[in-house]
């Protein structure tokens, strides 16, 4: 049997205890340890006990496997044992008669059945936190635990630390990430919900609105206008919400077919040359004549991607400013480009723009409408062609928004597929 007054011994546990780490869950790793703490300082029994999150209390995850089922089960008050007391200072102590010291937690000697005689304990802290104590009681013989005792708790506590403090880290990731997802899921209920209940009354609204344009009188035309404007704006907000909950609920299909991009490019931009025209600037497009240039795909999703950057486009250029639609073939591929002189997005937020209600500009700032949608929507669109979609831009300069669609129909079909799996 490997003892303290061996020199090699408690390095070649280290060592040994190194080469398991990998291969035994944490609990195991540190039962392993904790045994080795009884048998290099001869004593009688060791745990380990960690803080739980409040910090009030702390907890075993080490203890003598005899009496494992029983401790495993107890807390221990930080501001009412020997080890709380060591928590809470960092500072290792050696205890030689313990049944006189106030702060000894005697629930566990009752719990257990075996009186405490004396203890040698240390704290378990890595990088500065403090994680938990690690301890050991009644050493044999009724000998009193030493200095070097506490030398060998603190080496094997530094090597319980890694695991532990990792072991920590990874709990909270899986907490933040079941907590990401349970917000997720509301914010997608939220949107479905919305959807579905909005669009009723507002088919109503628009109905009944169209129908009293024809008949009111020409002075009141205007404000009925007015109405009719603001619900199709609501109605399109709607739909993109509509849109993005269908792509993640798996609900989104496509109906493929072959289509003209060059024609549909020349429809979309005459539907928006009003827009344009309201704020003097200049829509145009490299393409001069409807080419014989068409893909495999939905063409009504493609036209709602398009159509989101070519408003953005105009929404953000100023007066006189100019937007440029160009189509390029690349092998297998067709290139769409949305280009425009406007005001630009800032470099910091050039990579969260196709995220779900982000918004570059302050909600009590900006000087634009939207929900922060559109670009999340033709993200969702392009992506289920198996496209893909990017950004650059220069503040101040004007934006460049480009898709890239594949021509094959096999191509479409595989990422609906993988959309579907």
């Amino acid at each position: 049997m490997a003892t303290k007054d061996s020199p090699l011994s408690l390095e070649y546990l280290l060592e040994a205890t190194r080469d398991l780490r990998n291969a035994l869950d944490l609990e195991a790793y540190l039962q392993l340890v904790a045994e080795a703490a009884s048998e290099l300082t001869d004593s009688e029994a060791s745990s380990i006990l960690v803080a739980d999150e409040s910090g009030n209390n702390l907890r075993f995850v080490a203890a003598p496997r005899i009496q494992w089922n029983v401790m495993k089960s107890l807390d221990v008050p930080v501001e009412g044992s020997i080890a709380g007391r060591v928590y809470s200072s960092g500072n290792p102590e050696i205890i030689l008669t313990a049944k006189r010291d106030k702060k000894h937690f005697k629930n566990i000697d009752s719990m257990t059945g075996v009186e405490t005689q004396s203890m040698a304990a240390v704290p378990i802290i890595f990088k500065g936190e403090k994680i938990g104590v690690f301890e050991v009681v009644n050493r044999s013989g009724g000998k009193d635990f030493s200095e070097e005792d506490v030398a060998i708790l603190e080496i094997l506590a530094a090597e319980a630390a890694v695991l532990l403090y990792n072991d920590r880290l990874e709990n909270q990731v899986v907490s933040a990430r079941e907590k990401i997802a349970k917000l997720d899921r509301m914010k997608s209920d939220f949107t479905a919900i919305a959807s579905h209940e909005l669009r009723t009354p507002l088919g109503l609204i628009l109905g009944h609105a169209t129908f009293l344009r024809e008949m009111v009188d020409p002075e009141l035309a205007e404000q009925v206008d007015t109405i009719i404007r603001a619900a199709s704006k609501l109605k399109d907000i709607i739909e993109d919400l509509s849109n993005v909950d269908n792509f993640q609920t798996g609900m989104a299909t496509l109906r493929t077919r072959i289509f003209s991009v060059s024609r549909l490019i020349f429809e979309l931009i005459d539907s928006y040359q009003a827009d344009a025209k309201s704020k003097k600037i200049t829509i145009q497009t490299n393409l001069h004549k409807p080419i014989d240039l068409s893909i495999d795909g939905d063409v009504e999703k493609i036209s709602i991607a398009l159509s989101n950057l070519i408003k953005n486009a105009i929404m953000f250029t100023n007066e006189g400013g100019h937007v440029f639609v160009q189509v390029e073939q690349v092998p297998g591929y067709v290139k769409l480009s949305v280009i425009d002189d406007g005001i630009g997005i800032p470099a910091a937020d050039l990579a969260r723009i196709f995220e779900r209600f982000y918004q570059v500009e302050s909600h009590l700032t900006r000087k634009h409408g939207g929900m922060g949608l559109g670009l999340s929507v033709s993200k969702v669109m392009v992506e289920m062609h198996g496209g893909r979609i990017w950004a650059e831009s220069v503040e101040g300069k004007g934006s460049n928004f480009t898709i890239m669609l594949p021509m094959n129909l096999a191509q479409v079909k595989a990422a609906q597929k993988v959309l579907n799996s």
